[in-house]
């Protein structure tokens, strides 16, 4: 089969504003100056890992729901300045937005709009199925209405990676994607017993990697039934916000794994563009590109 693209990205199209805060937690107060000052840009999960895979060579093409609004807006321009191809399908509740808030350590607390995609959401199936039989694989974030889409998929061959982010590891929303995909991504950060969540993800559903990043303290990698710890990358600069290296972590990986690297390579090349990201100012949308990817693989 010919393929067009080589990654369909499903979903996580957004806005983020961030608000830079002197410490997370936020203590109550009636009011806060807030500097550098509050910013809104484009740039959400699917954004993100369509921008990385993207610098990384990777033919991308992002669909998802958007708004005729300001966001929205915002949104496309984002796609056309990196020459990401964008299937907007439109979204009548309008785009999805969040707001971040940003400690001085980088950390990053994040507060979702759950108004902007109603249950009855789908992204037409028509749609999904052409872009499909054009693709090598699908990342298909775990934003609605893309659990929908998973059969879609399926049906036409792709192999299919997710994110599941902060997962508990109870959340019912989570188990389609969890069980569905080839490749797993997620966070220890909610996870009570990770390598018991990530076993448990590979015995019930399909998936023949998952990954658990944890940080600084690196990530844990489950590949033909083998569990390793991948340490972490410094930093070359540094750390000022981890929005996005979680998206970047799985760019990185992905770009590896679909040139037919090993996991534990693929997992280096994540680290490094984790790492990467959490160098970039919550403001700005830089990523890591091939050539630096592959220069610090080297390095490091």
């Amino acid at each position: 089969m010919t393929t067009d693209t080589d990654v369909l990205v499903l979903g996580g199209a957004g806005v983020d504003t961030i608000v830079h805060v002197t410490e997370l937690p936020l203590p109550y107060a009636d009011s806060y100056m807030i500097r550098p000052g509050i910013t809104a840009r484009a740039g959400q999960s699917g954004d993100f890992v369509a921008l990385g895979l993207t610098a990384l060579g990777l033919r991308t093409h992002h669909l998802d729901m958007i708004g005729d609004d300001h966001e929205g807006d915002l949104v496309r321009a984002l796609h056309r300045d990196h020459r990401v191809p964008l299937t907007a399908i439109p979204q009548p509740a309008g785009t999805k937005r969040a707001v971040n808030l940003v400690g001085p350590d980088g950390r990053r607390l994040s507060l979702y709009d759950d108004t902007r995609s109603p249950a009855s959401d789908r992204l037409p199936e028509a749609t999904v199925r052409e872009l499909a039989v054009t693709s090598r694989h699908a990342h298909v974030v775990i934003t609605h209405p893309c659990a929908a889409a998973l059969p879609v998929l399926r049906e036409a061959g792709l192999t299919i990676s997710t994110d599941l982010h902060n997962w508990d590891g109870v959340n019912p929303y989570h188990e389609p994607f969890a069980l569905e995909a080839d490749l797993v991504f997620m966070s220890t950060t909610d996870l009570p017993h990770p390598q018991r969540t990530m076993r448990d993800i590979a015995a019930r559903g399909r998936a023949r990697v998952v990954v658990a990043t944890a940080g600084s303290e690196g990530a844990y990698l489950l590949a033909d039934g083998e569990m390793t710890h991948v340490p972490a990358v410094a930093p070359h600069a540094p750390v000022v916000d981890s929005n996005g290296a979680g998206d970047a972590f799985a760019s990185g990986f992905l770009y590896g794994w679909l040139n037919g690297e090993r996991p534990r390579r693929c997992a280096r090349y994540g680290a490094i563009a984790g790492a990467y990201a959490c160098t970039v100012p919550s403001t700005r949308t830089d990523v890591i590109t091939r050539s630096e990817l592959l220069t610090r693989a080297v390095d490091s």
